[in-house]
């Protein structure tokens, strides 16, 4: 049989497209670029490096000029609140004289200490905690109780039972940081989920593989991020540590200061501790990148 008409569109286009109950196709319009704004109020939507940085640039300004405004605006005395140039002056002068560098590295010493010997029985332990209910269900009473305890209220204790010196501040420092990563780390390994155990014992890992090889490295990014945590409490314990019965330090020097009236001292000594908190911030949060960068 043969056809002697054709089809041809009366619009003048593809015949495919004019053919009875053909979909008509729409071109797309090109998708509108997102300002910052509409990503900056998109909750959790990723930012530029460069927005990031300028945004912490701005709050430190303005942080910087309410300060001077106060200060060099007259609004508040000197002996209240010095002025940002005389703190630096004052680092300055100690930095010269060599005052400021057996202070700051006796706080270091004693941070390290506290924090590694804390650090090193509370991860394991609180891994304990977190895998074996039976160890959980013995020992997170005493720990929640013990937690809850001030630290200030045992510094008197920790002079009776240890004496003065270097012990007796890095007792200090351990006894604020150790419960409080024993809870945390025991949260985040329980935070595991239970599928992935049960994937693990199907596939016939013992309960010793499932801990080292399952349970262990899904709750790393909790862990170093507990660490990171914990070692602000640390350096908030330091000055709790050093403001009593102590010979050097940052904290025995903002005290030596008060008694003096130096207020810029003290400022300096507060900036030096933010610093260096910074510092080891910093650190925790790449080993976080290297290690556990998948977990971001």
């Amino acid at each position: 049989m043969r056809f002697d008409k054709t089809f041809a569109p009366a619009d003048g286009g593809s015949g495919a497209a004019s053919l009875p109950g053909a979909a008509s196709v729409t071109p797309s319009r090109p998708k509108r670029r997102r300002g910052f704004v509409d990503r900056a109020l998109t909750p959790r939507a990723p930012i530029s490096a460069r927005a990031a940085l300028i945004a912490g640039l701005v709050v430190w300004a303005i942080v910087l000029g309410v300060w001077s405004l106060l200060t060099y605006g007259g609004v508040m005395p000197d002996i209240f609140l010095p002025s940002p140039s005389a703190v630096i002056e004052r680092g300055i002068s100690m930095v010269s004289d060599g005052t400021i560098w057996p202070n700051m590295w006796s706080s270091i010493e004693v941070i390290l200490l506290g924090f590694i010997i804390s650090s090193v029985v509370a991860v394991p332990l609180g891994l304990l905690m977190g895998t074996f209910r039976i160890v959980q269900a013995a020992l997170e009473p005493l720990v929640n109780f013990i937690r809850y305890l001030p630290v200030t209220a045992f510094v008197p204790l920790f002079i009776l039972w240890i004496g003065l010196g270097l012990s007796q501040r890095v007792a200090i420092i351990i006894f604020g940081t150790f419960f409080q990563q024993l809870v945390m780390i025991m949260d985040g390994v329980r935070a595991v989920p239970e599928d992935m155990l049960n994937a693990s014992y199907t596939l016939g890992s013992s309960r010793r593989d499932v801990l080292t090889h399952v349970i262990l490295p899904a709750a790393k990014p909790g862990i170093i991020d507990t660490l990171r945590i914990t070692m602000g409490w640390a350096w908030t314990y330091l000055v709790v540590a050093e403001l009593v019965a102590a010979d050097s330090g940052l904290g025995y020097m903002s005290m030596q200061a008060m008694r003096g009236f130096q207020v810029d001292k003290i400022f300096l000594a507060i900036g030096i501790i933010g610093i260096l908190g910074l510092i080891t911030d910093s650190f925790f949060r790449l080993l976080r990148a290297k290690t556990a960068g998948w977990a971001a």
